[in-house]
């Protein structure tokens, strides 16, 4: 959600942060712009796609220009229009800055600064930190160089706002000041370069080394870096490290969409999550066995996956935990306590209200482990124990290998604790050949390009399962409103008849989901009620049954089954879009790496 980008070196800065932000697209964002200096900051900014350069101004992509800015934007304040867009100029044009995050307190800084006579073109947030910026310049008693001044201003500017907010800013001597609380910046550095960026993924084909500020953190670069604690203004130490930058490539290597292709990768996640140290696990084990409560904690997508870790947990750990929603965790809080455990699976590392959850928890003295996709992230620097899923750059806004990831890592997890990690990597292994299968026999993906067909014309579609497949139609049902954009509803099957069953009714489609288990006979008790109702029933089993109307045959993988049964759902959200002219890899409205509450 909002991407920035930085740069400086000796290549062109336009072309840099033009790929830059391609790489940042995936976040999600309504509009875009860049700003680029030499002798004085040019600036453009677009609604819509990113183009490539020759959707540029003649006149920008001609400066010879080596340092720049850019920012995509998902709007909060204010519509999606060119003059919202960022980087937002300073009046006299000094300088250009760009934002990600909310700045809670706007509407008070913006009245007082109306009152000083500042005037406001945009309706963003973002155009108030430029003026009280400039208000802190102005205000100024010492005279210092611009680049002085303005770094001065910006501490000053940064430490009057409330909420989670990180900016960069270009000035038109060159300089770049960077800004961080709460929204993720990181800085890439190669030999004569400087990247700073919202995530390690847009600059890691070009870098060797990073470094990760922390909240209240303050870049400043012109030719030499420099880093500074916000509030006490005194400089730190610059300590770059090392990141591991495997599979960073993005590419759609022949496949439609994005989508399509993480899809067809999980078997190629589940093999990562097999193939991890197991050494790595003893004392977080060791921790998660004599905790007092344990908590698995997620939003969205994330947080049906740490629903499912939960129950693995439950069922095969023998560990009593319970998830949370991130968002929804307040009432939890006076409860948690020194001795508990929190588990946050997470694509991004940095889902904003998860991160406030955990800077409670650290406060309070619980331990934390979290399996996150992106190297580098705050939530993996929050953590006691960061895993790491090495599943690669996940591009679609919809999240795909990275859920099935979090889930086989959760029920990995759960057989170590019961000390049967080989019979769960086996189980995996085994899930991961068939799944490879099953992607690649072309009339399994006809069937459900079929179905998808038919299901496209529908008002509303339900969905049921149980046991280990209650969390995978609610995933399902996620998957299906973000790509087709039709109201879609998971339901436990147990609670079918005391309420949803007032919704059934001739030619109503529902999606059962049955794996061998002991929850299969009461699935298909509720496949009868449904039925006798007249709904269009399609079945995800091992087996046909006769109250389907039409089935999609699975394979039986036993324990893991769940984990097998989310690809069809995956693909009828992925041909649902399609069929519908949907955008696949960026569904309006919605951001994948969601920074802001």
């Amino acid at each position: 959600m909002c991407g920035i980008f930085g740069y400086s070196g000796p290549k062109n800065a336009p072309e840099i942060i033009l790929e830059g932000l391609k790489r940042l697209e995936y976040r999600g964002y309504d509009s875009w712009g860049i700003a680029v200096v030499a002798d004085q900051i040019k600036l453009e900014k677009k609604t819509g796609a990113i183009g490539d350069l020759n959707s540029l101004n003649s006149e920008l992509i001609t400066l010879d220009s080596r340092t720049g800015i850019g920012h995509t934007r998902w709007a909060t304040h204010g519509g999606i229009s060119e003059t919202n867009a960022h980087p937002h100029f300073s009046t006299d044009k000094s300088f250009a800055l760009a934002q990600n995050g909310i700045v809670e307190n706007y509407q008070e800084l913006k009245a007082s600064l109306m009152k000083k006579g500042y005037k406001f073109e945009s309706e963003t947030d973002t155009e108030v930190i430029v003026r009280l910026i400039e208000d802190k310049m102005k205000s100024s008693v010492v005279s210092r160089q611009l680049s002085d001044k303005i770094k001065e201003a910006v501490r000053e500017a940064f430490l009057e706002l409330e909420g989670r907010n990180t900016i960069i800013i270009l000035t038109k001597d060159g300089h770049i000041f960077a800004a961080r609380n709460g929204s993720p910046l990181v800085i890439g550095l190669n030999d004569k370069e400087i990247f700073l960026s919202s995530d390690t993924l847009s600059f890691a084909p070009h870098v060797k080394k990073v470094i990760i500020l922390n909240n209240g953190q303050m870049v400043s670069y012109n030719g030499r870096l420099e880093i500074t604690d916000i509030k006490s203004g005194k400089i730190l130490p610059v300590r770059p490290e090392k990141i591991d930058f495997k599979s960073s490539k993005v590419d759609k290597e022949g496949y439609d969409h994005f989508m399509l292709k993480e899809i067809h990768e999980s078997p190629y996640v589940i093999n990562q999550v097999i193939s991890q140290d197991f050494s790595l696990y003893e004392d977080f084990v060791s921790q998660l066995k004599k905790a007092k409560d344990v908590y698995t904690i997620g939003s969205g997508t994330a947080g049906i996956a740490a629903s499912q870790i939960a129950f693995y947990l439950r069922v095969f750990g023998k560990i009593k935990a319970e998830s949370v929603i991130g968002a929804d965790i307040y009432e939890y809080y006076d409860l948690l306590g020194k001795g508990d455990l929190m588990i946050v699976p997470s694509q991004s590392g940095e889902t904003a209200d998860v991160l406030e959850v955990l800077e409670v928890a650290k406060k309070k003295g619980l331990k934390i482990a979290s399996y996150v996709n992106m190297p580098g992230s705050t939530m993996s620097r929050l953590s006691d124990y960061p895993f790491a899923s090495h599943a690669g750059p996940e591009i679609c806004v919809m999240s795909t290998k990275v859920f099935t990831s979090q889930i086989a890592w959760g029920y990995l997890l759960s057989k170590i604790v019961q000390g049967k990690a080989p019979e769960g990597q086996q189980n995996l292994k085994v899930l991961s050949e068939e799944m490879d299968k099953y992607l690649n026999t072309g009339t399994n993906l006809e069937a459900i390009k079929s179905l998808a067909k038919m299901l496209a014309k529908s008002k509303d579609i339900f969905l049921l399962g149980k046991y280990q497949n209650f969390n995978i139609v609610k995933e399902g049902m996620v998957k299906i409103i973000e790509g087709s954009y039709i109201h879609a509803h998971g339901i436990p099957a147990g609670d079918l008849k005391h309420y949803a069953i007032t919704l059934m009714e001739k030619g109503v489609p529902v999606i059962v989901v049955i794996s061998k288990d002991i929850a299969k006979d009461d699935v298909l008790n509720a496949v009868n009620q449904v039925k006798a109702r007249g709904a269009t029933v399609i079945g995800i089993s091992p087996t046909p049954s006769a109250g389907f109307d039409y089935h999609i045959p699975v394979p039986d993988t036993g324990e893991t089954s769940a984990i097998m049964n989310i690809i069809p759902l995956q693909l009828f959200a992925y041909y649902l879009a399609v069929e519908l002219g949907h955008n696949v890899d960026k569904p309006r409205n919605i951001a994948k790496s969601v920074t802001v509450k």
